[in-house]
């Protein structure tokens, strides 16, 4: 065969491996780009009216300018960019995504729920909670004879168990488990106690003892049937009374991070008398006194890890903001300057400056969806940053109520954690729970390497 023809087939053949390979590496992009999407997109997410969705966010840089925008839906939706859009009405949007123009790549369903406003709270609350049974906060040994010892602790109790119930009677107090264990001694019985341990509940048999220096019979427990405390208010929503605080639960206590279950709970206004300032390594504190028959008050009906919620029976006044304002879906929060709103002497609510530094909308129920700094001079030289008593701090951030202060950073006292506000509303019921926002901001800020694992936490 002469040499010109041979080489004409390998240039064809040549040619047409080229075109299988640009045609290949285009479907392998097409496919990567389609469970990119798939992966990180839910079909299904929910936005709230105004609130501006930009999908360029959530992209890698290369994709940016290759994909194209489609709507169909509610007339009222108005374009901001190539792959940006606001919703003016609650309704359905159906928004197409198109590599190139040409291939489809997802559709997403878009529910456009109506906005809610809320009053920002701000002042001071003092938390009164009683548990279901007593809590076990520590062991005392008992003197018995010549020896000391703890039946409860031998039999496997532990500091933040919860006793439900002795000798199948439910429990309501201290002092009823004091009769109970007294009664047994002298009967020569053992107690028969019902624990509930985190999600487990367990049945334990104790024998008492009787100690020499009470002269009565104990099991060497030390027990707690309520707690309170001082925290911030978060939000109310005039209309249901319904309010939020802390930002974070209360809980058993004792080192343990379980929630305490409630039996029956209330708030009440506070005023701080006193505060002492956080350092480096040493939390701070507001001391403040309870006003039970003065102020406004509440009953708290569920302890969360987003906070405590129940209904104000007194709605309070506020200085700042005579009118209800939006509260911020995740995707609307940013990194930038915010106000707080808090009380740091008597009943006085004051707004101070600080900075938005991260927004992490993977916080899951830790509280740490955001890292706040305290950056204005008067709350430093009244505090020395964030403090125990603060938790529940709103954050309000271009008119919008964007979170509340969860915890303090022990080794930076001026810096804490923040939980979004969206996800105390969904909480307490005041915005739907299936709302998804967290696909809207993937792949945002995460070029940002501060690690809060490596920083010694505390609740505020």
């Amino acid at each position: 065969m002469a040499p010109g023809i041979l080489n004409a087939r390998r240039g064809a053949n040549v040619t047409g491996k080229r075109r299988f390979a640009a045609v290949f590496a285009f479907f392998l992009f097409f496919f990567l780009c389609s469970y990119f999407l798939a992966a990180f997109w839910p079909v299904k997410q929910e936005l709230l009216v105004g609130e501006l969705l930009d999908l360029s966010q959530s992209l890698p840089s290369f994709l940016r300018s290759r994909v194209k925008l489609e709507l169909e839906g509610l007339s009222s939706s108005t374009r901001e960019g190539p792959l940006a859009f606001q919703a003016g009405m609650p309704g359905q949007v159906k928004a197409r995504l198109w590599l190139e123009g040409i291939l489809p790549l997802r559709t997403l369903v878009l529910d456009v729920q109506p906005s809610c406003q809320v009053f920002p709270g701000g002042q001071s609350v003092g938390v009164l909670l009683h548990a279901q049974g007593v809590i076990v906060a520590g062991f005392t040994d008992v003197l018995e004879g010549e020896r000391y010892l703890n039946p409860a602790a031998a039999v496997g109790l532990r500091k933040g168990d919860v006793i439900l119930c002795v000798d199948g009677q439910p429990l309501q107090s201290a002092a009823s488990l004091k009769e109970a264990v007294e009664r047994a001694g002298r009967e020569g019985k053992e107690v028969t106690l019902k624990v509930k341990r985190g999600k487990k509940e367990l049945v334990v048999k104790v024998r008492p003892a009787f100690c020499q220096r009470t002269r009565s019979y104990r099991l060497g427990l030390l027990v707690q049937e309520a707690t309170a405390g001082v925290g911030t208010l978060t939000f109310y929503e005039p209309r249901t009374r319904l309010y939020g605080a802390l930002g974070h639960a209360v809980d058993l206590g004792g080192g343990t991070a379980r929630p305490l279950e409630l039996s029956e709970g209330k708030i009440v206004e506070a005023y701080i008398r006193e505060v002492r300032k956080g350092k480096k390594g040493q939390p701070g504190e507001k001391i403040g006194i309870l006003a039970p028959t003065s102020g406004f008050h509440g009953t708290i009906e569920r302890n969360t890890p987003f906070g405590i919620f129940g209904r104000l029976e007194s709605l309070p006044s506020h200085p700042f903001y005579p009118h209800p304002i939006p509260v911020a879906s995740a995707s609307q929060v940013r990194p930038g300057k915010a106000e707080l709103l808090t009380v740091v002497e008597d009943g006085r609510l004051e707004r101070y400056q600080v900075e938005i530094i991260r927004v992490n909308p993977f916080g899951g129920s830790s509280g740490k969806d955001m890292v706040v700094k305290i950056t204005d001079p008067r709350l430093l030289n009244a505090t020395g940053g964030i403090v125990q008593g603060m938790s529940g701090s709103p954050l309000i951030q271009d008119g919008h109520l964007v979170g509340a202060i969860t915890h303090v950073l022990v080794s930076h006292p001026e810096r804490g954690y923040a939980v979004l506000a969206e996800r105390m509303l969904k909480e307490c019921g005041l915005l739907p729970a299936s709302a998804s926002f967290w696909g809207k901001k993937f792949l945002s800020g995460w070029e940002d390497k501060f690690s809060p694992r490596r920083i010694i936490w505390k609740g505020a």
